[in-house]
């Protein structure tokens, strides 16, 4: 580029620049900013809830729907009283979906490979799986393992109330995925270990003529 030439370009540059600088005065009506900030809103109204006792009355119902949750979790829904013995085997056998390496970058289980955690974890004590309201159900799961560390674990009740009346550990299944995953729909239902599958069962506690409870 000729120095001529540049000369020019950079001449349009500069008056363009002027041009985009230049100040047409105000166009039309301004109006000053009326709302109110919404950080100093929330701030005053803080200091509302604290000094009218409002945020003291939320904190102690917060507290007392914890508690209540506590000592009553929400019921699982969907599960009933077993009214006929149900039994069936469950395969916890699970294929691995990518190769498993240590911190060196070894395979030290491949794509494909079939584990059942049985093999390394066994299930030391059975399931026991009970309407903690059904006086009936935690009656005969208290005799029935009595003197075991079998698992007595609730789909409705209050695990607290039962663990100091009956003086030993509950434990709920929040949110059903237990019954879920092992496919239960009645209880009582026992989940036992039998060689490398567990064994479960949905045991009326009426069983029908033949039928051991």
């Amino acid at each position: 580029m000729c120095v001529t030439a540049l000369t020019l370009v950079l001449g349009g540059q500069i008056f363009a620049g002027q041009a985009v600088a230049r100040d047409y005065g105000q166009q039309g009506t301004v109006w000053p900013v009326i709302e109110p900030d919404l950080l100093q809103q929330i701030h005053a109204r803080l200091q509302h809830l604290e000094k009218t006792g409002e945020t003291a009355r939320l904190n102690e119902d917060l507290k007392r729907r914890t508690i209540a949750r506590v000592k009553r979790p929400a019921p699982v829904a969907g599960i009933v009283p077993t009214s006929a013995m149900r039994r069936w085997n469950f395969d916890p056998t699970i294929t691995v979906e990518a190769d498993i390496r240590d911190d060196k970058g070894r395979v030290i289980m491949a794509r494909g490979t079939r584990v059942n955690p049985l093999d390394t974890v066994p299930l030391r004590a059975p399931l026991v799986f009970l309407n903690g309201d059904d006086a009936a159900q935690v009656d005969w799961a208290a005799r029935r393992y009595a003197g075991t560390t079998a698992k007595f674990i609730l789909v409705n009740g209050a695990p607290l109330d039962l663990m100091k009346a009956r003086q030993r550990r509950f434990y709920f299944d929040q949110g059903g995925k237990l019954v879920e995953r092992f496919g239960i729909r009645a209880v009582p239902a026992t989940v036992e270990q039998q060689g490398r599958v567990l064994l479960i069962t949905e045991q009326a506690l009426r069983p029908k003529p033949g039928q051991q409870p």
